[in-house]
């Protein structure tokens, strides 16, 4: 729901004030993302790589209260929902927009951003949601872009987000992004958090189960033989994984014998 509130009644009293009347009130940030997990994730369950990035998106812009927040015509508003635009392809060779309705649940928002984009592409009518706050989002999946930076035109001071094709590298798959923002909504602060919840929000879609984005799932109890050495490996509680096989390696050679097999 949208409801217009005071900008003296909330943390953005001053910013608003100031840059409502600047000429050029729209910042944008460029950061290169790790998207390693993501494209595996898509190449795995069959699942679209920007509809996964417009997941984490919404799943990140909604851990930042500013997020909810809108300046226009002067004025300041306050939505209780949010939803990703989406450029769609349409039928005629043009463009469309589709606002996509976010929620926590995975399989909910893919089937939501399967159903309206196609919809949108067969319809070439854009579909818009104007009771929800929206992040804008642009792909541009041509060519490689190392950043883009959008105009302001003084009507849509929405946050957008614009990117090109995924970079493939040796060992990981690497993504620019530029996050252009109102000053008037958020200030550096928030948008460099929204940058690193985006980064760790990604990082995290390799614990996608059945649907939903979820935690690690607890480690699996230690062997008979992890059990008898437990002393040698108290240790190695905190540490990355390689010190801690590394350790593993070397107990193989103290305690001859008893090695378990997977370091035979």
């Amino acid at each position: 729901m949208k409801q217009e509130i005071n900008p003296k009644d909330t943390n953005r009293a001053q910013a608003f004030e100031l840059w409502m009347k600047s000429p050029m009130p729209m910042v944008t940030l460029i950061k290169t993302f790790d998207v390693t997990r993501l494209y595996k994730t898509s190449r795995r369950r069959g699942m679209k790589f920007n509809m996964l990035l417009c997941w984490c998106i919404g799943k990140a812009a909604s851990q930042i209260e500013e997020f909810y927040l809108l300046s226009a015509q002067g004025k300041l508003f306050k939505y209780d929902r949010m939803a990703i635009n989406v450029i769609v392809n349409n039928k005629d060779g043009g463009i469309s927009n589709c606002d996509v309705p976010f929620c926590d649940d995975l399989q909910q928002f893919k089937s939501r951003y399967d159903a309206l984009t196609q919809k949108t592409s067969a319809t070439c009518q854009d579909i818009n949601d104007d009771d929800a706050v929206i992040v804008g989002t642009s792909a541009v999946m041509c060519t490689e872009l190392d950043g883009i930076v959008n105009q302001y035109s003084g009507i849509f001071n929405n946050p957008f987000l614009a990117w090109g094709r995924y970079k493939r590298h040796w060992l990981k798959t690497t993504l620019p992004i530029s996050f252009q923002f109102h000053h008037a909504q958020m200030d550096g602060k928030q948008a460099t958090r929204f940058l690193e919840e985006l980064q760790q929000t990604i990082n995290r879609t390799r614990y996608i189960r059945n649907g939903a984005s979820g935690t690690p799932r607890s480690r699996q109890k230690p062997s008979w033989w992890l059990k008898k050495h437990k002393n040698d490996i108290k240790g190695a509680r905190g540490r990355s994984r390689f010190r801690a096989f590394f350790l593993l390696l070397q107990l193989k050679t103290k305690h001859k014998g008893t090695t378990p097999k997977c370091l035979v």
